[in-house]
């Protein structure tokens, strides 16, 4: 397969499918605005379950989840929905 496979119809399908759905962002619970530029920190991207560095599946709708961008981005790779939150000071 040449290219991005992201680029192709079929991954384009699956995040219209997704987006229709209004789902709100699986990692915050807060609802995700249908028509913000892609750009914006709160815009619609598509977040896999299980990451696809880690052998998650590009194109099953079973791994993909509604997430905003700045929530999908502090993710990462990880497994976990949520990172462990940090003591506000050393003790």
């Amino acid at each position: 397969m040449a290219g991005n496979p992201r680029n192709g119809r079929p991954y384009r399908r699956l995040v219209a499918a997704v987006k229709a759905q209004r789902h709100p962002c699986w990692l915050c619970g807060y609802d995700i605005a249908p028509g913000l530029d892609a750009r914006h920190p709160l815009s619609f991207t598509l977040d896999h379950l299980v990451p696809l560095s880690r052998g998650g599946s590009l194109l099953d709708p079973a791994n993909a989840r509604s997430a905003h961008r700045k929530c999908n981005s502090s993710r990462g790779n990880r497994t976990e929905a949520r990172p462990q939150q940090r003591a506000s000071r050393r003790w």
